[in-house]
């Protein structure tokens, strides 16, 4: 079965990819400012728990902004929701670092069992902030 492909859809899909890659980086550089640590920096160093930590704050965002490219009406729609899904990867590791004051020395001296659990509830954090974005 051959499937066509209309001029439109394949602008549209490009649009959404570039702009979801760009909402990406721009995620990527507002959380890797906002943690009290360098990510980068410690991954570099072969940290493993900043690059755990990392990934699940990605996938955090990712989850709903995949979400939200199924179902928004517009790109506008996607922008906002981006934006929510930013608010809160701030917001969970903002609560864990109250809640749990360790888990920013230990990601710090690289210990994985703590960037798990900020990697745990960054991820359903996503899932959950994805489940609430359809509509």
């Amino acid at each position: 079965m051959a499937i066509a492909l209309d001029h439109n859809i394949i602008i549209n899909y490009g649009i959404y990819l570039v702009l979801s890659m760009v909402y990406l980086a721009l995620f990527t550089w507002i959380y890797i400012r906002f943690t009290p640590y360098d990510e980068i920096g410690l991954i570099r160093e072969g940290n493993l728990a900043a690059a755990v930590s990392l990934t699940g704050a990605l996938l955090g965002f990712a989850i709903p902004v995949a979400i939200v490219i199924a179902h928004s009406v517009n790109l506008a729609d996607m922008a906002a929701w981006a934006l929510m899904a930013t608010m809160v990867q701030l917001f969970v590791f903002s609560v864990l670092r109250k809640v749990l004051g360790f888990v920013v020395d230990d990601i710090k001296a690289g210990k994985v069992p703590s960037a798990l659990l900020l990697a745990a509830f960054s991820s359903v954090a996503g899932v959950l902030n994805a489940a609430c974005m359809t509509y």
